[in-house]
């Protein structure tokens, strides 16, 4: 009808005509219902057919029961026969899963056997490091001159080879000395060939062979003893078999095992017999060998030069050693037969 709304109530109840219209609008013979109004604007709806009430939050259907929508507690359900509701929980959120939790899954458990394996690579680990540091180079060689470090190692491979045709030479007299009928010559030939050799030690016989000559000569002060006996001790390390030393004054000793070096007033004195500057030592040896003994860092020529001496070195093919030393009677030591 024209100028006049109705509002439906839930159970489809038609409710009277909106106030606000005018009367003519309205049909003869009728009037507003006592509730209508009682209730006066307050009980009117809005126009535009049913709709659902937004302030109570419900929805209707066409059938069955209504369901109650609330913001606060969630959505209810109605108990059968009862106006009250009873709120539906809502579903927990998902559980969330970290960064640390993620990597407590991805790590290892820690378990007797991961813990042994621990140990075992950590002992590894130490023997390694333990074994490099042996192997390392000697510190007194890190300082070195590569040229000398060359030297050296030609005279290690000189010394080998030395040591070498002396093994074959006495297992060849060995085998002479085990054959039959050359047994008592070869014999004789050893035992004159060892003395020969114990002569030149001894210095009881002269020598002759390839070798130096060592000559000190002091330049700010005199040329001590101890430096004389170091050139002595680094030439028989170096494989020196005869030596001695002569003096400015033309005298000559012969160096065997027991000669010993002082000091003495105005030169040195060797197994008791004074020398004068400048000395100089003849030895009988492999010169390359000695040579490189000689001259190593911190050496007998370094230490000389530091002394303010100089050591002057020359290379020979033919070095005599004439000077002999006398025998001397044994008292108490027997060869053991």
């Amino acid at each position: 009808m024209a100028g006049a709304s109705e509002q439906s109530s839930p159970d489809g109840a038609a409710v009277g005509p909106v106030p606000g219209g005018s009367s003519a609008d309205q049909p003869p013979g009728t009037s507003e219902s006592p509730d209508a109004a009682a209730n006066g604007p307050a009980a009117a709806e809005p126009a535009g057919g049913a709709e659902p009430d937004a302030d109570r939050g419900t929805v209707p259907a066409d059938d069955g029961p209504t369901v109650r929508l609330s913001a606060d507690d969630g959505p209810t359900v109605p108990l059968p026969g009862d106006d009250e509701t009873v709120p539906i929980p809502a579903p927990e959120p998902p559980e969330r899963v970290g960064p640390v939790s993620a990597v407590r899954r991805l790590l290892p458990r820690l378990t007797a056997a991961n813990a042994m394996i621990g140990v075992l690579l950590a002992l590894l680990g130490f023997t390694l490091a333990v074994q490099l540091r042996t192997n390392s180079t000697d510190a007194s060689l890190e300082t070195t001159r590569q040229e000398d470090l060359v030297r050296i190692l030609s005279d290690l491979d000189a010394q080998e080879e030395r040591v070498r045709q002396d093994i074959a030479a006495l297992e060849e007299s060995q085998r002479q000395l085990n054959s039959g009928a050359e047994g008592r010559q070869a014999a004789l030939d050893e035992a004159t060939r060892r003395a020969d050799e114990l002569g030149i030690l001894a210095g009881t016989l002269p020598a002759r062979g390839p070798g130096l000559t060592v000559s000190f000569m002091p330049v700010s002060k005199p040329i001590a003893a101890s430096r004389v006996l170091d050139a002595v001790q680094e030439l028989r390390g170096a494989g020196a078999e005869a030596m001695q030393i002569s003096g400015g004054d033309g005298a000559t000793v012969r160096i065997i095992a027991s000669t010993y070096f002082l000091d003495a007033d105005g030169g040195i004195s060797v197994s008791g017999r004074r020398l004068t500057g400048p000395y100089m030592i003849s030895v009988i040896g492999d010169p390359k060998t000695m040579q490189t003994a000689l001259n190593i860092p911190g050496g007998v020529v370094a230490s000389v030069s530091g002394d303010g001496g100089n050591v002057a070195i020359q290379e020979r093919e033919v070095v005599d050693v004439t000077a002999l030393s006398p025998p001397k009677d044994l008292q108490h030591a027997r060869p053991v037969s």
